[in-house]
Order: structure tokens, then sequence, then C-alpha cells
């Protein structure tokens, strides 16, 4: 009873979301320019979107304290999809929203360990305290994915999957949105369905 207590807690601290906005922000479009960033990485270099040009990008938004987030990575999904991703030649970044001293907020060392600790394996780990980069893309919840093509425009921004859950046996379930776009853009197609409703925590603008 006591573990369900404080899972309810963490929940209700995550404020779980369905596509609805925390922050008022301006939200990037499918089938435009992606907005283009400049930030600093996990690992003290800067991290500039138009380093990738002419190579499909995924946009991670991630909080290790959520717990939608640690059903992807508890569960090893996450860490599948980064491997299919690089195997294809899409450049995986994780990108941390939340604010100092709000749930999630780490420093470049802890977001390198904690990713040695799940064996995943972005291309790089882009800061963002003061949101900056949240903000542009209208990022709302973690996990909240967005691809960007080769042609620099955004093929899809979503949710991860199908199933609003935290339970690991739902990914089974669930329709894979973003393996699905990815796989799609990297052929060359259309993305069936390249606007979903995200799910998860919100994430931890500054106030």
């Amino acid at each position: 009873m006591l573990m369900r207590r404080q899972f309810s807690k963490t929940l209700l601290a995550c404020a779980v979301l369905a596509g609805v906005p925390v922050v008022a922000m301006a939200a990037a479009d499918v089938n435009q320019t992606a907005p283009a960033f400049s930030a600093q990485g996990a690992h003290g270099k800067t991290i500039n979107l138009s380093d990738y040009q002419g190579k499909t990008v995924v946009l991670e938004w991630t909080n290790q304290d959520c717990p939608f987030v640690k059903k992807h990575y508890d569960s090893g999904n996450i860490q599948k999809l980064q491997k299919e991703a690089a195997a294809k030649g899409v450049v995986w970044l994780q990108v941390i929203s939340s604010a100092p001293g709000e749930q999630g907020q780490v420093d470049g060392p802890t977001a390198i360990k904690a990713n040695e600790y799940r064996s995943a394996t972005p291309a790089g780990i882009v800061l963002d305290p003061q949101g900056k980069v949240g903000k542009l893309y209208g990022a709302q919840t973690t996990p909240h994915l967005f691809i960007i093509d080769p042609q620099g425009k955004l093929a899809y921004k979503g949710g991860i999957d199908s199933i609003a859950s935290t339970k690991q046996e739902d990914i089974a379930k669930a329709e894979p949105y973003v393996s699905n776009a990815i796989k799609a853009v990297t052929s060359g197609q259309k993305v069936a369905q390249p606007s979903t409703r995200p799910y998860g925590c919100s994430v931890k603008y500054a106030s």
C-alpha cells in the first residue's frame, strides 16, 4: 500500500499530460523548417542543429526521474530505437529542458553516467536548463519526440507510441509511432502519422 501511495505521488509530481501544453509557447510545425538551435552539450561541446545538415535527426525530450521515461528505458525500448536509428545513419539527440531545482535537471556528467548505466547510446545530450530549445519546439512532455528529415524539415512530432501508460507490457501492444516514422523518413517516404499526441510527465520549465 505504501509503495502504491509513493508511486501515485510520483505520478502527481510528474503532472501527467496527454497533449495539453503547460507553458504558452510556439510549437514547431510538421513540414516546416525545424527551428535552428545551438546549445551546450553534456560532453562540454556546443551542439548545433546545423552540424547535422543532410541527416535525419531525432530529438528526444527526456527526464530520467519520470515514470513514463523509465518505462521506455527500463524495458530497453528506447535503447533499441537508438541502435536501430544509428544503423540507418540517424542522429539521435536527447534534450533535457528541466530547470535548475526541478525534477530531472542534471549536469553533463550526471546525464552521461545515467546513459552509461542504462546502456543508452544517443549521439549527443543537449542541456537546456533555460528551456529555450524546448520552447522553440513546443516540447510538452517527457518523452516527447521530434524527427527532422535530411532536408531540415520537421517530419514527425508526438508520442513515442500509442498507449499512454507507465506499464512496460503495453509497449508490445502499442502502435510504435516513432519507429514507424524513422523507417518512413529514412526510406524517403511520407510519415503516415506525422503528428500524434505526446504523453508523459510535463517538461519542468522554469516558472
